[in-house]
């Protein structure tokens, strides 16, 4: 039933999934199933497991971005995850096709985000504002086509929309992303933002472990995947 997970790696701490556009990490005002609940049905089927299973939420995509999720399979595997995240001492690397190309070939972005509850987005600033959080990632241009640009991106924080409102402040709109400003919509309602590579210390063995999210099977994605 539940097949359509696309599962990276699992064992009895940790499952790591290639999360599809559509899908959303946690509940929201939609309603609608989240990933926990269909791994949780996953394993009980998998598994014939009685009774409750566990699925912890260890950090978040955006609905409409694809990519590498690690959930923790036990309690103690989840506070382990949530203080890696917490201390930082995960990496995530993602990729963004973007609408115009950056003026720099590879850079940091420093700005001050503001997030507005009602609107679900961010606003950025130069310069400190009330009630703004500091927000710096590092980009590099690794690919173009015709018409769009590649660019590989690390965060240094995890702000609300931060890679989305930060590019779009310096001109390169994500692809299919209208909220912050691309010319159009994806059809499938994605936005060309993929968590490519996430890496963290298993939670009890301690060992480094790295995963890669293959790219949404769309033709650019594709073409991109290949030049890199």
């Amino acid at each position: 039933m539940h097949s359509d997970l696309k599962i990276i790696f699992e064992d009895n701490h940790v499952i790591v999934v290639n999360k599809k556009a559509s899908e959303i990490v946690q509940g929201d005002k939609t309603g609608d199933e989240t990933m926990p609940d269909r791994i949780k049905t996953y394993l009980k089927e998998k598994y014939q497991k009685p009774g409750n299973v566990f699925c912890g939420v260890v950090h978040r995509l955006d609905r409409p971005t694809s990519g590498a999720v690690v959930f923790a399979r036990t309690s103690k595997a989840l506070e382990r995850l949530n203080a890696q995240f917490r201390e930082k001492e995960t990496n995530k690397v993602y990729w963004a096709i973007v609408e115009s190309k950056p003026a720099q070939d590879s850079g940091t972005l420093v700005h001050y985000l503001k997030k507005n509850e009602k609107q679900n987005k961010s606003y950025a600033t130069v310069d400190e504002v009330p009630s703004s959080k500091k927000a710096i990632l590092h980009y590099k241009l690794i690919g173009s086509s015709d018409k769009y640009f590649l660019l590989e991106i690390e965060l240094e924080t995890g702000r609300h929309h931060q890679i989305r409102v930060q590019l779009s402040t310096i001109g390169c709109r994500i692809k299919g992303d209208v909220k912050y400003g691309a010319k159009r919509p994806n059809p499938d309602g994605s936005i060309s933002l993929h968590a490519r590579t996430l890496e963290f210390n298993h939670p009890t063995s301690k060992e480094t472990l790295k995963f890669t999210a293959p790219v949404p099977n769309d033709p650019l994605w594709l073409f991109f995947e290949e030049g890199n």
